[in-house]
């Protein structure tokens, strides 16, 4: 309970930051939405999933650390992964560190996608999300919601947590 003492209460700056927050991500996730699927026809998450992969050093990563990353859930990763599997913009195959892991990695088309969509989306980042803001209001937002994540990414994802037995 110590730590709640410490908690700022919540007040309306508070409830308007939350719902400013949420309104801004909606709103730019649906135009990045749209923007992914006219240009690559991508959603959302299969840009995130080749983007986290396309930045790793050897263009792939674990399944466990893709659902991490994107806070996705394992099942919802892997019919994901499959149709972006299917498209040919990943392989997937067994982990080098442990047999019962599974490793993601991009393709050449997967990283021609990723090509294709990035002007566009760079695009939309820039007209819609980050035009009204100084560039010391950037600095600001990012070192806040740098801060935000960090202290959220302290609880466990949900990748990590142990699965339900179906009983």
């Amino acid at each position: 309970m110590a730590e709640e003492e410490t908690l700022p209460p919540l007040d309306p700056a508070g409830l308007g930051a939350y719902f400013a927050l949420i309104e801004v991500s909606s709103l730019l996730r649906h135009t990045v939405e749209q923007q992914l699927l006219d240009a690559g026809d991508l959603s959302y998450v299969q840009f995130q999933l080749l983007a986290t992969l396309g930045d790793a050093p050897d263009g792939s990563r674990r399944m466990t650390e893709l659902a991490d990353g994107v806070v996705y859930s394992r099942s919802g990763l892997t019919y994901q992964v499959g149709l972006l599997e299917k498209a040919g913009l990943v392989t997937r195959g067994p982990s080098a560190d442990d047999d019962r892991g599974v490793t993601v990695s991009i393709t050449e088309a997967g990283r021609d996608v990723l090509a294709k969509v990035f002007p566009g989306h760079i695009d939309v980042l820039r007209q819609l999300f980050l035009a009204p803001l100084a560039r010391k209001d950037i600095e600001s937002l990012a070192r806040i919601l740098t801060d935000v994540r960090d202290h959220m990414r302290t609880v466990p994802p949900r990748s990590a947590k142990p699965r339900r037995k179906s009983g």
